[in-house]
């Protein structure tokens, strides 16, 4: 299994307890449109990625996320630096 793949296998797990639609997750999944999340639960959410993999998300990097594909690159980037 690829690094990118086990990044979105645990990205779509923090995801679940959020994914109140039950969408099915893939990289194209936008957060706003499809998820429905508001801020609050973006920010929450962000938190519990940060935390899971020991990296920051700055506000700059999250304005430009829309999509969990853009996220799990995001994660794979920051987790080389």
């Amino acid at each position: 299994m690829s690094d990118r793949q086990t990044i979105f296998d645990t990205v779509a797990a923090q995801i679940e307890p959020f994914n109140k639609k039950g969408v099915d997750l893939t990289d194209a999944t936008t957060f706003q449109g499809d998820l429905e999340w508001d801020s609050l639960t973006v920010m929450d959410f962000v938190a519990a990625i940060e935390d899971e993999f020991d990296i920051v998300i700055t506000m700059n990097m999250q304005a430009e996320i829309e999509t969990i594909g853009q996220l799990v690159d995001a994660v794979a980037k920051l987790k080389d630096d």
